[in-house]
């Protein structure tokens, strides 16, 4: 009888070890089925580095794999700079289409890295480039100072000589505010700029689409009583008249705004 109890727990046991390792087959299986499939993309990007001047630029290439990546482009820079090459520069920072820090050149098209999608044919290599004809500080960072420096010569925020009565607030119509519309909202990302062949021939005197789109998003603001000066300072050969409606600023522009429409706008106005 005891015998007989013993070789039936044997056998129990046994069972429950070939249950428990036919289980453990089988979650290894369906682990191995759930596991994503590696899909590597070759990203070529743009180095130069202004302690070693005697290197020339040159295309460094990474791969990553998307499945293990977001899906912007910004995702996947950020990938490598974290876990491949911690050397690879570039600006980020807000990652929502908003700070236009990211802007750069991105298969051939000037965009903003955060919004841009990743290609996800991984047999199309994804060449990246720092927005083009731009002084470069290094890798993917073009230096913006004389962009800037433009920027702050069309004098951009509201100039009066008198102030309201009640001191508050500058009021306007409903109408007069819509005039705004497609132009407050730039960004100041300099891909429309550096898309435009006439700022590239001559923007240490033409001001580039950007920079005129924000000088007429004053001149068309009813509140501001700077207008005339405005007009004056666009008064010359170069300021304004290198624009020959190519319209590279409308095609490339990330927020998709029509810097070619306000220039037109702004030469209508001049004429008369």
């Amino acid at each position: 009888m005891f015998k007989s109890q013993i070789a039936v727990r044997g056998a129990s046991s046994m069972i429950s070890r070939r249950m428990l390792s036919s289980s453990r087959v089988v979650s290894n299986a369906a682990a191995a089925a759930a596991a994503p499939v590696e899909r590597l993309k070759t990203f070529k990007i743009y180095r130069w580095n202004p302690d070693t001047p005697e290197e020339k630029p040159y295309l460094k290439e990474y791969k990553v794999d998307l499945s293990k990546t977001g899906p912007m482009v910004l995702d996947a820079l950020l990938k490598i700079k974290n876990e491949q090459d911690a050397t690879l520069t570039f600006r980020r920072s807000c990652r929502e289409g908003i700070c236009g820090s990211c802007a750069m050149n991105i298969d051939g098209r000037n965009t903003l890295a955060c919004l841009c999608r990743i290609e996800q044919d991984e047999s199309k290599d994804s060449k990246i480039y720092p927005l083009p004809h731009m002084f470069v500080v290094r890798d993917l960072v073009p230096d913006l100072t004389l962009f800037y420096k433009q920027y702050k010569a069309i004098e951009p925020y509201l100039q009066r000589d008198s102030v309201p009565e009640d001191g508050k607030e500058n009021l306007q119509t409903i109408e007069d505010r819509k005039k705004l519309d497609g132009m407050y909202e730039c960004i100041l990302c300099a891909c429309c700029s550096t898309s435009c062949p006439s700022y590239w021939w001559n923007q240490q005197e033409y001001l580039g689409p950007a920079v005129l789109m924000q000088a007429y998003r004053w001149m068309a603001d009813s509140r501001d009583l700077a207008t005339d000066k405005r007009r004056e300072m666009l008064q010359n050969s170069m300021s304004l008249y290198r624009c020959h409606t190519i319209m590279n600023c409308a095609r490339t522009c990330p927020k998709g705004l029509n810097p070619g429409l306000a220039i037109a706008r702004i030469k209508k106005e001049m004429s008369f």
